[in-house]
């Protein structure tokens, strides 16, 4: 299925709160047990590549379609992994996808945005960091190019469980080459 896929206007933001927040619930998504405000999410994520994937729309028009007319269904957003020079092109990829569109291919689609758009921007390695519990997203990452680099064992701690993260990356094959 095609879904639209844009950049992601502030606009949006909660909607891809309430999405974050699905994945939090899981238990499996992420060390954070509750999505931040829209200020701490901005800072720590860049500008340029943050996506939304939409429900697919009748469009009425040639024109816009009205931000409040569109349901988002997953996201997709880098962040850096260091504010060091040297780093500058290495970025962590954060994908999520609603509940409701799991297994629809929402995630694949963004993920191959996501990595569109880094290499639009610069960036030659992609990394990701996934609890080895979340098969579902590990297989995403391993299907759009990503392989396993390691695993850091008892790495935090959620709640009262030491939790592991599986390593994963992406080297661009045109970017940094």
């Amino acid at each position: 299925m095609d879904f639209p896929i844009m950049p992601m206007p502030p606009d949006l933001w909660p909607a891809v709160r309430e999405i974050y927040r699905g994945g939090i619930v899981t238990g499996n998504a992420t060390f954070e047990t509750e999505p931040p405000e829209w200020e701490k999410w901005d800072s720590n994520h860049r500008k340029d590549c943050r996506l939304v994937a939409l429900e697919p729309f009748e469009k009425e028009s040639e024109f816009v379609i009205p931000l409040e007319k569109v349901t988002v269904i997953g996201w997709a957003a880098l962040s850096p992994v260091s504010g060091r020079l040297v780093y500058r092109g290495v970025a962590e990829v954060s994908v999520y996808v609603a509940a409701t569109a799991r297994g629809r291919g929402v995630g694949k689609a963004l993920v191959r945005a996501v990595v569109n758009e880094s290499e639009r921007n610069g960036i030659w390695t992609l990394q990701a960091g996934i609890f080895p519990e979340n098969v579902a997203s590990i297989a995403l990452h391993k299907s759009c190019g990503f392989r396993e680099v390691g695993v850091r064992r008892r790495i935090g701690k959620l709640g009262n469980m030491w939790r592991d993260v599986l390593l994963l990356e992406r080297r661009s094959a045109t970017v940094g080459v």
